[in-house]
């Protein structure tokens, strides 16, 4: 009897599997494989210690989480390394999914597909403890005199204008390393980051770097939201939404985000 019991839920485990697998099977590059990718190096607190096979951190997390609802075990889950511009370029891709907290825009849907947002990021100042002893401070008067830099690729200027509209026009620069020297330098006084990544600069990258504050994403109309990116026509695009909407339904998406950004409230909330 004991065997019987032990039989019959094996075969409904793996019905249920079968399940799963059928919306992706013939999907992905490999057959029975998932192949994602991420940051080369992969950053904290998105990958811990650059190593997503680990599974920790709230990208590495989330992945597998999507994995495991898409049918594929921890041992059907192959990673792959890409730049975050090679990842957004046309073509195919030599990967299924990519998250590389890429957020989900107009342009970009043009050469990639994006699943449905995994996470919708604060924004949060980055400056450094020389700047707030000169005096910054959150409020509306102090945020506009200070002098700002951006990563002009990415969605910081658009998001600098709408929360903050600056006096001076943001200095610009070709990425996000380019904006963390000139701050570093002192040749800018502050710079938008996602709330995550601008905890890691302060506390890895800046000297002397510390966070202001932090804007609630409701603050803006279109809050910055990630997105997995995707080959454009992707066939596995309906079998990631499916997934993700089960992870947040049933609260596993909210806990990943718990879990790996609950540092996040202490910094101070700008109204």
């Amino acid at each position: 009897m004991k065997l019987w019991i032990t039989t019959a839920a094996a075969l409904c485990l793996a019905t249920a599997a079968t399940a799963q697998n059928a919306c992706a099977t013939g999907k992905t590059l490999t057959d029975g494989t998932l192949t994602i990718a991420t940051g080369n190096p992969a950053y904290y607190p998105w990958v811990m210690d650059d190593n997503p096979e680990s599974g920790e951190g709230f990208e590495a997390a989330v992945a597998y989480a999507l994995a495991a609802e898409m049918g594929f075990s921890e041992e059907q889950v192959t990673w792959t390394r890409t730049s975050f511009d090679q990842a957004i370029q046309p073509g195919a891709k030599d990967f299924d999914l990519n998250m590389q907290q890429f957020s989900i825009t107009e342009d970009r849907e043009k050469m990639v597909d994006f699943s449905d947002p995994y996470y919708s990021s604060a924004m949060a100042i980055l400056t450094t403890q020389k700047v707030v002893d000169a005096g910054a401070t959150t409020s509306p008067e102090s945020l506009k005199a200070l002098i700002w830099g951006a990563d002009a690729n990415t969605t910081a200027v658009p998001m600098l204008t709408a929360l903050i509209q600056p006096d001076k026009d943001p200095m610009l620069y070709g990425d996000n390393a380019d904006v963390t020297a000139a701050l570093q330098a002192g040749q800018i006084d502050a710079a938008l980051f996602d709330l995550p990544t601008a905890l890691y600069l302060a506390g890895v990258v800046v000297d002397g770097g510390t966070l202001l504050g932090q804007f609630p994403a409701e603050r803006t109309e279109n809050p910055d939201e990630f997105g997995i990116l995707m080959e454009d026509g992707s066939a596995l695009k309906d079998c990631v939404n499916a997934a993700l909407a089960t992870l947040k339904e049933n609260g596993t998406l909210a806990a990943i985000e718990a879990k790996w950004l609950s540092e996040a409230t202490a910094v101070p909330v700008i109204e």
